[in-house]
Parts: C-alpha cells; sequence; structure tokens
C-alpha cells in the first residue's frame, strides 16, 4: 500500500463543509480512505463494492463499530499522537482509535461546541466526569480539558467527587449570573442533583450518558426528568459522542440531537444490516433503525461507521438516541431502550 500524503486540501473541505456538497465529499473521502485504509478495503471488496461505482452515500459501506477493537483502523501508515479508549468492559475489551493528527480533533470539536453554543469565553465550564478522570485515553476528557482551559475563568475545572465545592462554584455564579455550562456523565449528575437540589437559572446541565454500574439503568427521559426536578431546569442537554468518533452532536433538549456540517446520521434496516437510508423531506415523519455515521472528520481512520445504537432520524437531519439493539455490547456513553 503506498503512503497518502497529508491531504491538506481535503481538510479544509472537510470543515467548510455543507448539505450541498456533503455527498460529494463523502464519496471523495470514500475513494481516498478505500485506497489507503486497508482493513476498511477488505471489509468492502468482500461485499464486492465497486468503490467507482459508489455515487451517493447510502452505497458506501458502513464498517461496523465493533472492529475498532480488533483491528488497527488507519488510513494510510503513521505513528498515532494520541490513542483513545473506550471505557468497554472486562468481558468485551476496549475500542481504540488511533488519531494520527490530534488538532483535527481539536479543531472538530471546538468548531462543533462554538456553533452550537457559542465562544467558551464567555462561560464557566464545569467537568463531573469522575469516571474518566480516573483511566487514560479518555477523548471526552481531552474535550472538556480544553474547553475548561479555552474559558479562561479561574472557577472552570473539573471536580471529580468534590460536590461541596461544584455546588458553591454554582451558587457563586448563579449569584453573579455568570453562564454556566455543568457537563457531566449521567450517574456523577444524579448524585450531585441528589445532594444539591437547586433552582438554576444561568446554568447549562449537559449529560453525557452512562451509568457505569454505578446505578440502576433508566432511559434518558427518566434521567431528565429526575435532573430537571431537582436543579429546578426545563430542559437537560445531552452530547453524543464516543471514542470512534472526533465528532459530536448535541441535544438542546427532548433528547433531539443535531449534526455539525462534517457528520451526518443515516440509518439501517436492523433486519437487513447492508439496508441503509435516509428520511427524505417530503415524506416528513421520523424512521426508526440502526445508526450508521458519517463523520467526515475521521479522515485518517475510517469515516463511516455502523453503530449499535437504535435511533429515530427526522427529515431535517435531527436524530433521537432509543438505546442498543440486541445483542450489542454495553458501552459508557449509552442509555438503556426507550
Amino acid at each position: 500500500m503506498k503512503e497518502p500524503v497529508k491531504n491538506i486540501d481535503l481538510e479544509k473541505k472537510i470543515f467548510a463543509a455543507s448539505a450541498r456538497d456533503f455527498n460529494a465529499l463523502a464519496i471523495e473521502l470514500f475513494r481516498y480512505q478505500y485506497e489507503y485504509n486497508p482493513v476498511y478495503r477488505q471489509y468492502c471488496d468482500l461485499q464486492k463494492t465497486d468503490a467507482d461505482k459508489i455515487e451517493f452515500t447510502q452505497q458506501i459501506p458502513f464498517l461496523p463499530i465493533s472492529f475498532f477493537k480488533t483491528h488497527e483502523i488507519k488510513t494510510g501508515e503513521f505513528e498515532p499522537e494520541a490513542i483513545f479508549e473506550s471505557s468497554g468492559t472486562t468481558q468485551t475489551g476496549n475500542s481504540r482509535h488511533l488519531v494520527k493528527d490530534v488538532s483535527v480533533y481539536h479543531k472538530s470539536f471546538m468548531s462543533c461546541f462554538e456553533k452550537f453554543y457559542g465562544s467558551t469565553g464567555s462561560k464557566c465550564i464545569l467537568g463531573l466526569l469522575p469516571s474518566y478522570l480516573e483511566r487514560e485515553h479518555s477523548s471526552l476528557v481531552m474535550m472538556v480539558d480544553e474547553l475548561i482551559k479555552s474559558s479562561n475563568n479561574e472557577l472552570s475545572g473539573f471536580y471529580l467527587y468534590d460536590h461541596e465545592k461544584l455546588q458553591r462554584t454554582i451558587m457563586h455564579n448563579e449569584i453573579l449570573k455568570k453562564p454556566t455550562l455543568l457537563i457531566g456523565v449521567t450517574w456523577a449528575l444524579l448524585d450531585f442533583a441528589e445532594q444539591f437540589p437547586m433552582q438554576l437559572r444561568n446554568t447549562i446541565v449537559m449529560e453525557t450518558g452512562g451509568m457505569k454500574g454505578r446505578r440502576k439503568e433508566i432511559t434518558r427521559q427518566e434521567v431528565h426528568a429526575i435532573l430537571q426536578k431537582q436543579l429546578g431546569l426545563s430542559l437537560i442537554h445531552s452530547e453524543y459522542g464516543m471514542t470512534e468518533l472526533l465528532s459530536q452532536a448535541y441535544s438542546k433538549g427532548d433528547g433531539i440531537f443535531h449534526s455539525p456540517p462534517w457528520m451526518k446520521i443515516l440509518l439501517r434496516d436492523e433486519d437487513d444490516p447492508l439496508h441503509v437510508f435516509e428520511v427524505k423531506e417530503e415524506d416528513g415523519k421520523p424512521a426508526n433503525g440502526v445508526i450508521n455515521i458519517i463523520d467526515l472528520a475521521n479522515i485518517n481512520s475510517c469515516s463511516f461507521i455502523a453503530t449499535d445504537d437504535a435511533g429515530r432520524l427526522h427529515s431535517n437531519g435531527s436524530f433521537e438516541v432509543l438505546g442498543r439493539v440486541d445483542n450489542s455490547d454495553v458501552r459508557g456513553c449509552s442509555l438503556m431502550v426507550i
């Protein structure tokens, strides 16, 4: 396999993506990864894919996410600047995402966050991610750490298990009407909210999912209902991301997620996993299936991922995560099926 040159032009086009040119960009990136990613090429060849005849995103083969546990998914040969690992379980093992260029990840999450939430410099950002901080190689910790640093606020930071200090910080910001973002793993947010009920007016609470065996698994709606009641909020925000992706989607309430322009959600039929479909605008009704993701930021790994998450896709491109499909691994970012 010949070594690809760093495709600066393709990278620039990815972060300037729009709905109008997404299909063409995805096809260009598919052919690039088909040529230089041996694992992905072999997977495509086993499906007898003719790369030259791929014209639409629905025709692109999506690599099962489990391959990140069993193979090195790399486009080209390189020594990774970072290796992101999922929490996994003893039984299933961890996914490993080999990241050639960490700056691509930084550009993706910073651009996406600012698109949905504005400049980090106007906020105090608080991280409640104890289970992630206690292990290495977490992409979520790297992202939140960078958001904290870029906020330039002396009270921004990780609060681990110090709930009393976190409560004092939030109350300080509430009194001063300082916009605050509390981003946390689900079980830790529930513990904090039960210990320190309050009425928040200037704080956004964002859950990243995950009970990690600390609490009984409940639906996202139940989690949000508890947090809303305990913290006096009308809406709870959510982040949808995973080790195998360099991009995230965000929900500002009601579990409806929106992706950045360089990330797209499609669905596949659970009974026919090679049948991929989109919701057409004229249909006007959401469709249910299993989530496939195109993440153009995964330029140096694989941009076409078949997840194990059941989902609902709306005609405007927004989506809901309904839980795990049957017989799939339990992952740290997931909630039980609704």
